[in-house]
């Protein structure tokens, strides 16, 4: 019989690898979406950020919501989960303050790959993101992102759809048209910059459209789903099976 002993003494609850902080926002989290518990072949859990709007994180880039992005990443900490990751790449703002305060990984931004999706091309690395006029400075250097590193930056906030439905919290999406609006911003892209090696979606709510920007530029395409994924199978490594 196998002895089993408590992880931690708050924790009532197992089997969750990975814990996710959500935003203080409500629109329509289809599959595919970070915001999606159906997303993944494995269970996660989620903790909102209280008072962490759209607003104060993308536009106003708050340095007051360092303190409840802590508190949350604590509660999922006690909550048992393994890591924690977060479902906005903006939230890359508070990463090195939320990693500092916890003893399990954390990587709340998607922005976190690109190093080593650079290191892996060698080209320039596509960057899609909710609003390119809010990524800043901190975003990278809080992400181990160098100025060495070539970046080409698109934006979604001149989409109809996606603006009104996830910036604006209009209560409504067409996933149809957003997924046209992310192909026509990532082809106009690669026109533009055919050097370009790789694709990182930077928002956690277009991974429901990466197979459909795969299919027009013919690329590599990072996103949430593929960091979150890629560090679950750190966490729950399994034994190998087959035959020789």
């Amino acid at each position: 019989m196998t002895l089993y002993s408590i992880k931690r003494a708050e924790q009532s609850w197992y089997g969750e690898s990975i814990g996710i902080l959500i935003l203080d926002a409500s629109y329509p989290c289809i599959p595919g979406n970070i915001g999606n518990a159906n997303t993944f072949e494995f269970p996660v859990r989620y903790e909102k950020v209280q008072g962490a709007s759209i607003d104060r994180l993308l536009n106003q880039q708050d340095p007051e919501l360092a303190t409840p992005f802590i508190d949350a990443a604590l509660r999922l900490y006690k909550s048992g989960v393994h890591a924690i990751t977060g479902a906005c790449g903006f939230m890359a703002l508070f990463q090195q303050e939320v990693a500092q305060r916890l003893d399990i990984p954390v990587f709340l931004s998607s922005l976190l790959q690109v190093p080593f999706i650079y290191q892996i091309t060698g080209k320039k690395v596509g960057i899609i993101t909710a609003n390119s006029s809010c990524l800043r400075p901190k975003h990278f250097t809080s992400t181990g992102i160098s100025d060495k590193i070539p970046l080409v930056i698109a934006g979604m906030e001149d989409k109809s759809e996606f603006r009104d439905a996830i910036l604006n919290e209009k209560g409504t999406l067409d996933s149809g048209k957003i997924e046209e609006e992310v192909v026509e911003v990532a082809k106009m892209m690669v026109a533009k910059n055919p050097d370009i090696g790789s694709i990182l979606l930077e928002c956690s709510d277009l991974p429901p459209y990466a197979h459909a920007v795969q299919n027009a530029v013919n690329l590599p395409v990072f996103d949430f789903f593929t960091m979150i994924n890629y560090v679950h199978t750190t966490l729950v490594r399994k034994p190998f099976s087959g035959f020789m």
